[in-house]
């Protein structure tokens, strides 16, 4: 999963998380929770109340974490989580992806992003489901360039910042349907 050396795209590695990633990742997530709308957390994370999260991905099963890393930064994430809690929907994983602020129009999410659902090919995960507030054009345009396509807007279903958010639903397909 190591991208080769070379140019500055290349020097980016793309690999799962590591033990004391952590910390780099929730400087990147606590950014847009405290800016931003993309999340609905309202509160910053702090690395005790997370680490649950982290231990609940591994390197080959439906649940992954990937880092863009370039020498010690990690310059974002992407990561696939369950969707809904019955059992049946265990097919389908919950994909989102997360930049640091100075590695955004890059291309990086949709490198992060695309490499997350190849890795995810094999494991029993049929679909890919992405919720994202509104509005967000670049990631709209991200999902839509690998392959989600839009199933439905819920409006008015967070608050944040005092304003009430739209959340757009895209999907797409991991694995193939059957005939």
């Amino acid at each position: 999963m190591n991208e080769k050396p070379g140019n500055r795209p290349e020097e980016i590695a793309l690999e799962h998380a590591r033990a004391g990633d952590l910390p780099g990742l929730l400087d990147i997530l606590n950014h847009y929770v405290l800016h931003d709308h993309c999340t609905f957390d309202t509160e910053p994370w702090n690395c005790a109340d997370k680490q649950p999260w982290f231990d609940g991905f591994d390197q080959s099963g439906r649940y992954q974490l990937l880092v863009a890393r370039q020498d010690q930064n990690i310059l974002g994430y992407a990561h696939s989580g369950q969707w809904r809690g019955k059992r049946a929907y265990d097919v389908t994983v919950e994909t989102t992806v997360y930049l640091a602020p100075d590695a955004t129009g890059q291309g990086l999410g949709a490198r992060l992003l695309g490499e997350l659902l190849e890795s995810l090919r094999g494991t029993g995960a049929l679909r890919a489901v992405a919720g994202i507030a509104q509005p967000n054009e670049a990631s709209n345009r991200l999902h839509h360039r690998l392959g989600y396509r839009v199933v439905g807007t819920f409006h008015r279903v967070g608050r944040k910042f005092g304003r009430d958010w739209d959340v757009t639903w895209f999907e797409r397909d991991i694995e193939p349907a059957q005939a």
